[in-house]
């Protein structure tokens, strides 16, 4: 039997590799055809593109890593089976439990490889495609969250600005309450906040403070500019877009716990990325058992029926993960039930296949 599960084995993790090599080439000519413009226009030096591809090559190979394995099983499967090899394994006694144990040998391989990628290779990759992205491809796109910025930036104090400039470094509208034991102790008006870099200070104009003491008397305080030193990062105020796809997972759970304290109103997004990184390698395990019990059975319009049933059940997956991913971003939808959700409804459907298959 050691000579069976060897066979498949080898079959399995060669199919997939040759399934990353044989797409992501054309991935990466499909893109380049579509960016050549801007590339040529912005004058893009020769070893930032290179990165640049490098990184997509990692970006597009975790956000497919599932799909290309569903198919590659699908694929080499139903080559055995129009060459009745499995009728062949299934005849000699091998029960297809016994059967389908190398294809889940080479999904465990299949799935570190997936946890790695997802953990530590695809975040660094991530930052570097986008970066690329919006500094030669997509100038004009907005990657910062500019209006109404609602931040906790420390455990007593709170700041809003009504539009932020992150060009400029520039806030408009700019208020800081100040707390303590839970009591307003001084609130800070300004009709512009702007970070002066050089010298590491805030600048405020139009600058109005009013103090609160302990038996309710109000001072009041007015400057038309003030120099001052906050505690806060303008970057930490308005995080890029995709920080969380840039972030190792260790320091995204950090990161996601400072953005809760703070009131960031994109915690959703931050934690489908969070929750992705481990329903993606069990999604390799499902998605390897409705590949065998799809494609073990020889039919009579052969390996082409097996490809369009696994290209459809693949494309009902891709939209269950992206729809909910979406509701999750964008609504109070739960962001675990939104990124486990595909992986658990495709899994009670592993287990109907399984079932009549073994049958």
């Amino acid at each position: 039997m050691k000579i069976l599960d060897w066979y498949i084995l080898k079959r399995y993790l060669f199919t997939f590799l040759m399934m990353l090599l044989l797409f992501i080439p054309i991935a990466i000519m499909v893109h380049l055809a579509e960016k050549i413009g801007k590339i040529i226009s912005n004058d893009v030096p020769l070893d930032e593109l290179a990165m640049y591809l490098l990184n997509f090559t990692i970006y597009f190979a975790n956000l497919l890593f599932p799909l290309f394995l569903f198919l590659s099983v699908i694929f080499f499967t139903s080559k055995l089976a129009r060459n009745t090899e499995v009728v062949a394994f299934l005849s000699s006694g091998v029960s297809f439990t016994r059967f389908l144990r190398p294809y889940i040998i080479g999904a465990i391989i299949v799935a570190i490889m997936a946890l790695f990628l997802g953990m530590f290779l695809a975040p660094k990759a991530s930052q570097g495609f986008n970066e690329f992205k919006y500094k030669y491809l997509s100038r004009n796109k907005n990657i910062q969250d500019t209006k109404d910025v609602f931040r906790r930036i420390t455990d007593n104090d709170i700041i809003y600005v009504s539009s932020y400039d992150p060009k400029s470094k520039r806030g408009q509208n700019f208020t800081l309450e100040h707390y303590k034991d839970n009591k307003l102790e001084y609130k800070i008006f300004a009709n512009s906040i702007q970070y002066i870099e050089e010298d590491s200070i805030y600048r405020l104009r139009s600058y109005y403070k009013r103090s609160y003491d302990s038996i309710g008397n109000v001072t009041v305080e007015e400057k038309r500019r003030l120099d001052v030193e906050f505690s806060f990062d303008t970057d930490d105020l308005t995080p890029v877009n995709y920080i969380a796809e840039t972030k190792p997972y260790n320091e995204l759970v950090e990161f996601i716990d400072k953005e809760k304290q703070r009131g960031s109103p994109n915690i959703g997004r931050y934690e489908v990325v969070k929750y992705r990184k481990w329903s993606l390698p069990i999604s390799v395990f499902i998605l390897t058992i409705i590949a065998v019990a799809v494609s073990s059975k020889k039919r009579r319009g052969g390996m082409g029926v097996n490809l369009a049933i696994g290209i459809t059940i693949a494309m009902i997956y891709v939209f269950f993960d992206k729809i909910f991913g979406v509701m999750a971003q964008q609504s109070n939808f739960s962001p675990l039930v939104a990124v486990w959700f595909p992986n658990i409804v495709f899994g009670i459907l592993a287990g109907y296949l399984l079932y009549n298959a073994r049958r």
